[in-house]
């Protein structure tokens, strides 16, 4: 469940981003739209814990994530939190498989190489586990981010412009699985895009 009241933020006295206030129950779905430059990435961030709010706060689960330490931050976002960034975020010199199975081990949930591969298999890049990050294309390093947020089952999924570098077949793929892993594990799930593709895939949106 995410919950957020009051959440203000500000980069400088240029930059200051005030959001609409949210509830996401468990199995809840939002789709957040808006064009380049209005806060969706930064409002993610906040919900990721990422950032810190300069008002409001952001309760993940029935806890207020900022005041968290880093510590226990980085604790909670690894058991309760699964973010795809724009960009992949892995180690090029170790595989896809290596990776996800390294993203298990870190969050102590232990490695299951079963689970790996049926995520692999279900986001088409199956054949890419062996695969090292140089050796990917943006659409298969997009694909392998979604992975990595979806691998440790978490309780809230964050996801930021998912389907940018991914054809029509592959947009409509991911946004199913996302959804269909929610539903599977009791999450809440928020997909910030400017996309527009994906729209009538989501039932609650709100625009930036």
């Amino acid at each position: 469940m995410i919950v957020t009241k009051g959440l203000c933020f500000s980069y400088d006295k240029e930059q200051y981003f005030r959001f609409p206030d949210i509830e996401i129950e468990k199995k809840g779905h939002l789709l957040m739209l808006g064009d380049s430059g209005v806060g969706k990435t930064t409002f993610l961030h906040l919900l990721a814990g990422l950032l810190k709010p300069a008002e409001g706060t952001v309760s993940i689960e029935g806890t207020d994530i900022a005041k968290l330490s880093h510590r226990k931050l980085d604790k909670f976002r690894g058991r309760h939190i699964g973010i795809v960034f724009q960009k992949a975020q892995f180690i090029h010199s170790l595989t896809v498989e290596e990776n996800l199975l390294l993203i298990q081990n870190l969050s102590g949930a232990g490695q299951d190489k079963g689970r790996v591969h049926a995520i692999l298999e279900r986001l088409n890049i199956a054949q890419k586990a062996h695969s090292k990050g140089t050796n990917l294309s943006e659409g298969q390093k997009q694909r392998v981010s979604i992975a990595a947020a979806l691998v440790n089952n978490p309780d809230v999924i964050l996801a930021d412009e998912p389907t940018s570098s991914l054809d029509d077949k592959n947009c409509t793929a991911v946004t199913e699985l996302l959804k269909e892993q929610a539903l599977q594990t009791n999450a809440s799930l928020v997909v910030i895009t400017h996309d527009h593709r994906i729209a009538s895939q989501f039932s609650n949106s709100i625009r930036l």
